[in-house]
């Protein structure tokens, strides 16, 4: 029986038919209410990226204006009449159109999901390259299993985001500077250099993705070398330049018009978080221990520290890049948990080197540790999901049968009020342009060009003001539809 395992595990392309398996299982599980609509967790801000696309689908692709349906001023803090929508350069956004005119049989929302879903399936091919020279073969795969059943990945990379795309070409970016630093060819620099810019382009925060190619570069050549030798010191400055510049061009391009710009600067450390106790808890305690590894996966994580600082160190200094990042962008990654995609790749990592330590490991009874290894990645995955299965879930289907509602009953152009705490997911339900809150009164609201006023709130003292002022043209248990251009008669 060992001699049939023996054969079979050394088998000259097993990697890559476990690597085949992993992925077809990966998309498998990610097709899990892949038709759900943009209405569970974090649909507001799917709810902004899927609107961006959905401007695109409507008036055509065009990168350098995007535009959404939220025309009202609380995102940005200034009116913003045509939607401006600059935060990431929308190469998600036109990927998804392109993609969803190439079918006819797929819901929009549901191509924009499997765009992440692909992007994950790619992501979790280079994180097996990377896996493979630096943990084995075996590491390879296992880094690339965690990464594509990890319960909190599988919900996150079939979101309506740009994260799990910029993921994919900051992983892309990370492998091709591997080649490069193996067979020192311009070429695989310089594509490493070009997913590099994708990637910040989307998300800037991928620079620190670029961390564990300094230490790369140290043990390549060392310092001395990096700095005096003029051929290598050439090659990284068109290989930085490639990398910067289309980020500084499209910021400079982005700032003329600030009126579409988020407010940002919160993300850093708007409410002072960043290393008090709250901080450890949140990032910690509950999102890496609790959400993401499930507790036990913590075995494998501090093994895999621990064996990283015996051998090659590219996978500890990959995750310590990645603490670096959450620590400087502290209040988004405490207040949203899915500013934690970025760090699943350097988890699955050095959790797979972990098990595979604690696998192959001499020093302990072999039955027993592999028992131990099997048991807490049962029970790592089922604490994960038990958590993660509540973001699948739409408490509110309300805003759905209310948007469906202001399809039927409006025209394609109107104008509305869609209240909803400032989330734009039920104003991207309705299909119409307007605001997602009221951010100034209804009265200025409709001198801005507001025709109807939408709620599933009426305990709303503006709806209470809107439903006693105007002409209802639909009310059912769950929502209202208010006429603003029938005022009723006193």
């Amino acid at each position: 029986m060992n001699k049939i395992i023996n054969r079979i595990l050394n088998y000259k392309y097993i990697e890559y038919i476990a690597l085949s398996i992993i992925i077809i299982m990966g998309l498998l599980v990610r097709l899990y209410k892949i038709n759900s609509p943009i209405a569970d967790w974090h649909s507001w801000r799917q709810a902004d990226t899927a609107s961006v696309s959905k401007t695109f689908l409507d008036y055509g692709i065009n990168l350098l204006f995007p535009r959404y349906q939220d025309i009202s001023s609380i995102q940005t803090g200034y009116l913003n009449a045509n939607g401006y929508r600059f935060v990431e350069f929308p190469v998600f956004n036109a990927v998804h159109v392109i993609l969803y005119k190439l079918q006819h049989k797929l819901s929009f929302d549901s191509v924009g999901r499997l765009v992440s879903v692909l992007c994950a399936l790619i992501s979790s091919f280079f994180i097996f390259k990377i896996g493979n020279k630096y943990i084995g073969k075996f590491g390879g795969i296992l880094a690339s299993f965690f990464f594509l059943f990890i319960p909190y990945n599988i919900y996150f990379t079939r979101v309506v985001l740009p994260e799990p795309m910029g993921t994919m070409f900051g992983l892309a970016g990370i492998w091709f500077f591997i080649v490069f630093i193996e067979k020192e060819k311009g070429i695989s620099l310089y594509l490493s250099g070009l997913f590099f810019a994708l990637a910040l382009l989307i998300k800037p925060f991928l620079l620190f993705y670029t961390i564990p190619l300094i230490y790369l570069l140290i043990q390549k050549y060392g310092l001395k070398r990096l700095i005096s030798d003029p051929k290598i010191l050439i090659k990284l400055l068109v290989f930085a330049n490639i990398v910067l510049q289309p980020l500084l061009l499209w910021r400079v391009w982005m700032n003329k018009y600030f009126v579409g710009i988020p407010f940002f600067s919160w993300a850093l450390n708007g409410d002072e978080i960043r290393f008090r106790p709250a901080y450890w808890y949140w990032i910690y305690g509950e999102r890496i221990s609790k959400l993401i590894l499930g507790y036990w996966g913590l075995i494998f994580l501090s093994i895999g520290i621990l064996d990283s600082v015996k051998k090659k160190l590219f996978n500890l200094i990959f995750f310590l890049s990645m603490l670096g990042y959450m620590a400087l962008i502290a209040t988004a990654n405490v207040r949203h948990d899915y500013y934690q995609i970025f760090i699943i790749p350097s988890l699955s990592l050095l959790v797979a080197q972990g098990v595979l330590s604690l696998w192959i490991n001499k020093n302990y009874n072999k039955i027993i540790s592999r028992l131990l290894v099997i048991f807490s990645i049962l029970v790592m995955f089922l604490t994960s999901l038990f958590q993660v299965k509540e973001f699948y879930k739409i408490n509110h289907p309300e805003i759905i049968e209310a948007g469906n509602a202001v399809k039927r009953l409006t025209p394609a152009d109107a104008y509305v009020i869609a209240p909803y705490n400032g989330d734009t997911a039920f104003i991207y339900q309705t299909g119409r342009w307007g605001w997602p809150a009221i951010d100034s009164s209804i009265d200025e609201i409709v001198k801005r060009g507001g025709d109807y006023y939408v709620s599933v709130n009426f305990a709303d003292k503006d709806t209470i003001e809107a439903m006693n002022r105007f002409q209802t043209i639909e009310r059912t248990p769950t929502y209202v539809i208010v006429d603003l251009h029938k005022p009723l008669k006193k």
